[in-house]
């Protein structure tokens, strides 16, 4: 073999080298972006470090972290929730504490349900969610929050709760609901994250199934589901995509 052939094959060797660590790179990044599913347990330690309570003198519903800048966090939660009660407002965290909390006004949601809130905390660090993708029919999710108290005397503590997405809508309920699931769903859970098996917040919980007053099911444009699909959106429970509080940060 003549010594253009040698060199030759040595150039393509150094060219095979670098193709083959180039993608063997390509791999590594993308299993260190890659989201690992986590346990049951795993997950309700995630949950309840995003998970807040709101009280306006009382409990009124719940909140998902969403978001640190510095000291200062931002809380989603639904517009019905705040509706319910007046300010001032306060976010208690799941380790107990209690913050003062303000509506935060710059981010308009019009007719979507939903509302920001922001706490200050400059001793203590919380968690942030992490935002996951759309859900599909047949995803297992988890949903939390804080169950109102049945009666005066008693103090409920945070929920935990299993299911699947059941249904996801071509086009939105009003107050932004597409995702409806078949985990059980409280009054006072509304505002608090769901979340897929990576642990990720993928929608905002924020109605139960079985309404007991009203016809929640209308869609945006004001038309109505045929008969067989209402019924069978009553017998879930209803979520925001967490794409819907994206679409607006982005475009504030």
């Amino acid at each position: 073999m003549g010594k253009r052939s040698l060199l030759f094959l040595f150039c393509i060797g150094i060219i095979l080298s670098f193709s083959l660590a180039k993608v063997l790179h390509s791999n590594e990044d993308l299993a260190k972006h890659q989201p690992v599913q986590l346990s049951v347990e795993q997950l309700q330690e995630r949950a309840k470090s995003i998970t807040v309570k709101i009280l306006s003198g009382e409990s009124i519903g719940s909140g998902s972290i969403v978001d640190r800048q510095g000291s200062t966090y931002t809380v989603i939660t639904n517009q019905h929730v705040l509706r319910s009660a007046k300010p001032p407002y306060q976010i208690e965290t799941a380790q107990g504490q209690i913050y003062a909390a303000n509506l935060l006004p710059t981010v308009s949601f019009d007719e979507v349900d939903l509302s920001l809130l922001q706490f200050t905390s400059s001793e203590t660090s919380y968690e942030i969610a992490s935002i996951g993708s759309f859900p599909d029919v047949g995803d297992r999710v988890f949903v939390a929050g804080f169950p109102l108290p049945k009666e005066a005397s008693q103090h409920e503590g945070f929920s935990f709760r299993t299911g699947k997405v059941s249904l996801v809508l071509d086009k939105a309920l009003q107050g932004g609901y597409s995702v409806g699931y078949t985990n059980y769903v409280e009054k006072g859970m509304s505002g608090g994250p769901l979340l897929n098996l990576c642990g990720e917040v993928v929608s905002i919980n924020g109605m139960h199934a079985e309404p007991l007053w009203g016809d929640p099911y209308l869609y945006e444009d004001g038309s109505q589901p045929d008969l067989n699909l209402k019924q069978k959106m009553s017998r879930y429970s209803w979520g925001i995509p967490i794409e819907t509080y994206l679409q607006r940060i982005i475009n504030k």
